[in-house]
């Protein structure tokens, strides 16, 4: 019988307070390696301030964290050379062209001199930054500051890369643009932990992790975290008026969660309990016109409000 591998993180309770307030509250899972792990949730749910204490930034209150087996508390600077980290705010300089960048990071990661023009090739190929060498770091756009902020966090071949909030504040198309990027980096064996706040590019992840109000509630294949919570279907129905369509079925027994998704109601129905048809007598007696019900793919998204309100 084959011996599984183990995994490259190894995350155990890890805890921080700042005073009386509990920013990640025992947080325990690993992450294999090759995997794209997502790490969900809103803005203030703890998973900047859980990334910081992964890279050894900043101490956990309790718990442990490895990474290939290093105690990542106690040997933080024997971590650093396995781990890649581009933060929310590049960390880039904008007096230096994207060429005079990736050479200071090359020193700061201890690239050896003999590898170092070849690496930045490398980096510079795998970015599409070769025809942008010269050009200063604040003429970019903020999909190519993006780009070149990843080839700095790579620069010296880290096995685990770290990625808070990468696609935050950039257009769709450098969204997934930089998304292939990651797929491309998965594939070559790179092991990503990427944090956002965006329920689509979870998606595209190995694994999904959804972090809310400091705790961990789920993780799980995106295929996995929906067939555990969504056992109903999903409908979208085209109603008038539609603010009281959702606010009358959000109290409707059977309806396990209902929200307004652009112009639809979108609703979960708990199995055996409604159909299109009764649902739609049920509006109807309401005073509220039905157009259509539509049945559409549940969604990540659905999984997270389940789970935030049930929290």
């Amino acid at each position: 019988m084959a011996t599984p591998s183990l995994p490259l993180l190894d995350v155990q309770g890890l805890t921080r307070r700042f005073g009386d307030f509990t920013a990640v509250d025992h947080v325990t899972f690993t992450v294999q390696p090759g995997e794209v792990l997502g790490y969900l949730g809103p803005n203030g749910s703890g998973k900047t301030t859980t990334i910081r204490m992964l890279c050894g930034l900043i101490k956990p209150t309790e718990g442990t964290a490895s990474i290939l087996g290093i105690d990542v508390t106690r040997n933080p600077e024997a971590v650093k050379p396995h781990i890649g980290y581009m933060s929310q705010k590049f960390a880039l300089y904008d007096d230096l062209t994207v060429l005079e960048n990736l050479q200071f990071y090359a020193g700061v990661y201890d690239v050896p001199r003999s590898e170092e023009a070849g690496r930045i090739g490398e980096v510079l190929r795998m970015a599409g930054l070769e025809n942008r060498t010269n050009a200063f770091t604040r003429e970019l756009s903020g999909g190519w500051r993006q780009r070149l902020a990843l080839g700095c966090a790579l620069i010296h071949k880290p096995p685990l890369l770290f990625l808070d909030e990468p696609t935050s504040g950039v257009d769709p198309v450098a969204r997934r643009e930089f998304w292939d990027l990651i797929y491309e980096l998965a594939s070559g064996g790179t092991t990503i932990f990427i944090t956002t706040h965006y329920m689509d590019e979870a998606e595209h992840c190995t694994r999904v992790a959804f972090m809310y109000r400091s705790k961990l509630l789920a993780l799980d294949t995106p295929a996995g975290l929906k067939s555990t919570y969504l056992k109903g279907a999903a409908w979208d129905l085209a109603t008038t008026p539609l603010l009281e369509t959702v606010e009358l079925l959000s109290g409707t027994e059977g309806i396990a969660q209902a929200s307004l998704h652009g112009d639809r109601a979108h609703v979960i129905v708990k199995p055996g309990e409604w159909t299109p048809e009764s649902l739609t007598e049920k509006l109807t007696g309401s005073g509220i016109t039905v157009q259509s019900v539509e049945t559409v793919e549940s969604t990540l998204e659905d999984v997270f409000t389940l789970l935030a309100h049930s929290s």
